[in-house]
């Protein structure tokens, strides 16, 4: 008998668990509360889409290479799509340094190291058509998902959901539902409510972000890569340049929520384009030569690190039921995982499903797939922020000196790591695949060769090692904030009255 889906939410995450289960016969119904994207192609669904289940559907979007490879290997035709769209191919070749290029041999792991990139709602745009073409999916726009029809017990199970559309209030009953309604998903605190034992740790990532779009103006390319860095970490501010569809861009600045008088001013887009006037790397691309703004500044806060588990301890909390996406796994969007993670949770959900009938060994095996997949993940990720936060706070403490270990720590990561990446071509390989999802993002630091070689390049010395420098990447603190017309120390000043 076929088995009978639905899926709350047709975002990344419901896209992605219809083109996961469809193929395996299940019939898959996915059911979203926003309308259904306008007629006609990207740039009417980036002016007209409205999306109030996704909050940051016009911040900087792209899919990592362990999302390419998949849509590459198992949805070649949606590839196509894509591409035909004006999404882009960023090749493992565009983020080589003079010093790598000059030893450079390409290797055929190259092809597989390249950031497919877009508009989100480009993307989602023409992922949302292709799935509508599937056999045996559906997607009901306008139907708001009430609660979960849920069975009491001491594991209780979910066996369909309430459902309202214009047909009115009605229940729909379902062999397995699926959540991937995100993050203002509250179908986990109903499942808690009605006695299920699922566990979630979590925290605030500790920063904000802020995006505003452009368009290259006609004839006009976009600007020539320079040493100036496109993408930077200055602590009070991280920024990056985002190549889109159809000559368009986008630039992101993230402020650490410490940060108040920066993170309430730059969302005025003239505060906004002074802050990246003021980095040479961004200054450019901004230029009124260049490119014109298509959009006002849009900003993303209530950022968290979430991790949920289904089956804790190994025993399943609950049945028919499963998250995918952000409704299971939330990490701060820095690396641009949280597309991967939806996909990549879906087929672990394939899997399962695939490889037991019994309800609860489905959740065991889910979760068991999901923690050794998506784990290390959203633990680096975390413990950055942990890291980040902490920074944040010593650059506003009046006279604070790192410990040694701290120091040491800095000089590692700065002269040694940062320097041995930028120089030499198989390292700069290796810690692609970690930051791309294809293997542990620890991984290729743990093995002797690469430590070697890392310990080697931070033995040369700054001297032996300028070239590899990035230039700097903006002003400090204290002058970007002058330039900006904001004053450098009442947030130092809050700091001060925190502590005492």
């Amino acid at each position: 008998m076929t088995e009978n889906v639905l899926v709350i939410g047709a975002g990344m995450a419901g896209l992605w668990t219809a083109l996961a289960l469809a193929p395996t016969g299940r019939a898959v119904t996915l059911l979203e509360r926003d309308p259904p994207p306008p007629e006609g192609g990207a740039d009417a669904a980036f002016q007209d889409w409205t999306r109030r289940g996704v909050g940051h559907l016009r911040h900087s979007h792209a899919f990592l290479a362990r999302l390419r490879i998949l849509i590459r290997d198992e949805h070649p035709q949606l590839l196509a799509d894509l591409l035909e769209a004006g999404c882009r191919d960023l090749g493992f070749e565009g983020g080589l340094t003079d010093i790598h290029k000059r030893n450079y041999t390409p290797d055929p792991v190259d092809a597989d190291l390249a950031v497919l990139t877009s508009r989100r709602t480009t993307l989602e745009l023409i992922m949302r058509r292709y799935v509508e073409r599937q056999p045996n999916v559906a997607i009901r726009s306008g139907a708001f998902v009430r609660e979960l029809l849920v069975t009491p017990g001491q594991i209780p199970a979910v066996t369909g959901l309430v459902v309202e559309d214009a047909d009115g209030r009605h229940d729909l009953p379902a062999d397995v539902v699926v959540d991937a309604a995100g993050r203002t998903s509250s179908a986990v605190e109903q499942l808690t409510e009605a006695g299920a034992a699922i566990g979630e740790e979590s925290e605030d990532c500790g920063i904000l972000y802020f995006t505003r779009h452009y368009r290259l103006n006609a004839g006009v390319a976009e600007p020539e890569r320079s040493k100036a860095p496109l993408t930077g970490d200055l602590e009070y501010l991280k920024f990056g340049v985002f190549p889109a569809d159809n000559g368009c861009f986008s630039i992101t600045l993230c402020v650490p929520q410490i940060e108040e008088e920066l993170r309430k001013r730059i969302v005025d887009p003239a505060v906004f384009d002074a802050a990246c006037s003021a980095l040479p790397g961004l200054a450019p691309w901004i230029d009124q030569a260049t490119a014109t703004p298509i959009s006002r500044v849009f900003g993303m806060g209530d950022l968290h690190s979430r991790w949920r588990e289904l089956a804790p301890g190994g025993r399943a909390a609950v049945t028919g039921f499963f998250a995918v996406g952000d409704s299971l796994v939330r990490s701060n969007p820095l690396f641009g995982r949280g597309c991967s993670f939806a996909a990549v949770s879906a087929h672990l959900l394939r899997d399962a499903l695939q490889m037991f009938s019994d309800p609860a060994a489905r959740v065991e095996a889910y979760q068991r797939r999901v923690q050794a997949e998506l784990g290390p993940y959203y633990t680096a990720m975390r413990d950055a922020d942990r890291s980040a936060i902490r920074r944040a706070r010593q650059a506003l403490t009046p006279n604070y000196r790192p410990n040694l270990k701290s120091r040491l720590t800095k000089q590692f990561l700065e002269d040694g790591v940062a320097i041995a990446v930028r120089s030499d071509v198989e390292l700069f390989r290796a810690a692609l695949r970690g930051f791309h999802m294809l293997e542990d993002p620890q991984a290729w630091l743990r093995r002797p060769k690469n430590l070697a070689k890392v310990l080697g390049y931070w033995a040369r010395g700054r001297e032996r090692n300028a070239e590899a420098y990035r230039p700097k990447g903006g002003p400090e603190r204290d002058e970007m904030l002058r330039r900006l017309g904001l004053s450098p120390d009442l947030d130092v000043q809050r700091v001060l009255e925190g502590a005492a």
